[in-house]
């Protein structure tokens, strides 16, 4: 039988935090009493990160170490984690010390309270405000506006989620943020609860402008497959229709000039607008069959479910019903 909590954190070069890191994560979980393991990735790390982590493993099997042959980046460190999780909560956080992992706790119990992914809210955000917690607010509420799952702060790590949500998931690029959105595909529930932050230590940050920019890229993907990764005709084909019958439009207003009224149209820059409008109009329906096939390949090749279920309330055909007394 596996622990009841999984909690994986990616690392990248924190060999000044990774003791303190699992000191506090132990007297936390331990005194919270219920069974636990705690997978450490590196992912890539050039200092003494691994070093640190296999003598950590020797002292607590409870510690499970997964290196990687390079770094990654943070959402392929947590992919591994989730995959070697045998937990059936699995918490996520940063190693950098900034998250208080003794949140962890009162963040599984608001998550027993019916939720399926519950996300910390780093009300009191101890980072430089022009290159981290200004582009970090403008990204929550586009993310938000953009996904309909509003959440004040999608880049807090500090996340407790229930292990099938995340172990379905595929996540490429920097869509570890994304998760609580791309898991509202399924229909689940989620909470946001308040938690502790705290400035960092030792080392220096790996976020910078770049990511945000980087994020802002992986979110044109993941409003597409959330709103027509089943559907891509609806977005091609609705856009392509308007540049065609756009294309329609201005060139039969310039046939009709030119039939009827004999004026000269070849030297029209209108004229080239109107078939350009056309022909983009017409590739556009086209990409969007393609993309109809392509969607229907993806989904039929790998089993992925177009619904989910929550629970299922059924008995065999012959069995009784209940009758009330």
């Amino acid at each position: 039988m596996g622990p009841e909590l999984s909690v994986v954190i990616p690392l990248l070069d924190e060999a000044p935090n990774v003791e303190a890191l699992c000191r506090e994560l132990t007297e936390t979980l331990e005194a919270w009493g219920r069974s636990y393991e705690v997978i450490l990735v590196d992912d890539g790390s050039t200092d003494e990160t691994f070093s640190i982590l296999s003598a950590l493993h020797v002292a607590d099997a409870r510690v499970r170490v997964v290196r990687l042959r390079r770094n990654f980046g943070q959402t392929a460190a947590f992919s591994a984690g989730f995959a070697r999780a045998r937990g059936r909560l699995i918490v996520t956080a940063d190693g950098d010390l900034q998250n208080d992992l003794r949140d962890i706790p009162r963040m599984v119990d608001k998550l027993e309270e019916g939720y399926d992914i519950v996300c910390g809210w780093r009300k009191a955000r101890k980072d430089a405000w022009i290159n981290r917690r200004l582009p970090s607010t403008l990204a929550n509420a586009l993310i938000s506006r953009a996904t309909g799952v509003r959440l004040h702060d999608y880049g807090c790590s500090l996340k407790v989620f229930r292990a099938e949500v995340v172990k379905s998931l595929r996540l490429y690029g920097e869509m570890h943020r994304f998760i609580p959105a791309i898991a509202s595909e399924q229909g689940v529930r989620i909470a946001e609860v308040v938690v502790n932050h705290r400035a960092r230590q030792h080392g220096r940050s790996k976020y910078g402008i770049s990511r945000t920019i980087r994020v802002l890229l992986d979110l044109a993907t993941v409003k597409f497959l959330l709103s027509y990764s089943t559907r891509p005709l609806q977005i091609f084909g609705l856009v392509g229709l308007a540049m065609g019958g756009a294309g329609v439009l201005i060139t039969a207003y310039l046939g009709y000039v030119r039939l009827f009224e004999a004026q000269a149209i070849g030297d029209r820059p209108l004229l080239l607008l109107g078939i350009l409008l056309a022909f983009t109009g017409v590739q556009l329906v086209t990409l969007g069959l393609l993309a109809e096939m392509q969607a229907r390949t993806y989904h039929e090749s790998q089993g992925k479910p177009t619904y989910y279920i929550r629970e299922l309330l059924d008995r065999p055909v012959d069995e009784p019903a209940a009758v009330p007394e």
